[in-house]
């Protein structure tokens, strides 16, 4: 009932730059959170960046400094700015919101993922 799409990803030379965006629609009622995630070949999937309704943010470790969550809640879409790229950031990310359709708690929904690839 929630659909979220992503956009942005592709392919990059390291050192440089892209921003992601996802985009949620559907029977929202209420967005808690959203995030960012990603998965490398023969890893987990792991939080990148995550920004709360009330505007905490929080980064990887490996990502501070150099990403930033950002959002729009008038279009329900949240960006992700990636600077200074790195081979080890090649990844399929993955869009995350924290969200209710209704009564009830929130719950977590998941894009289908977009392909980043640090290469030259």
């Amino acid at each position: 009932q929630v659909q979220l799409v992503e956009s942005g990803g592709g392919l990059v030379q390291p050192g440089g730059s892209l921003r992601l965006s996802c985009a949620a629609s559907g029977s929202i009622f209420s967005i808690n959170a959203r995030g960012w995630y990603r998965q490398a070949p023969g890893k987990q999937r792991e939080l990148v960046a995550a920004i709360t309704s009330g505007g905490s943010i929080n980064y990887a470790d490996s990502v501070k400094g150099r990403f930033t969550i950002s959002g729009d809640s008038a279009k329900n879409t949240v960006y992700l700015q990636m600077n200074s790229l790195k081979p080890e950031d090649t990844a399929v990310y993955y869009c995350n919101a924290d969200a209710r359709t209704g009564l009830g708690s929130p719950r977590a929904y998941w894009g289908q993922g977009t392909q980043v690839t640090v290469s030259s």
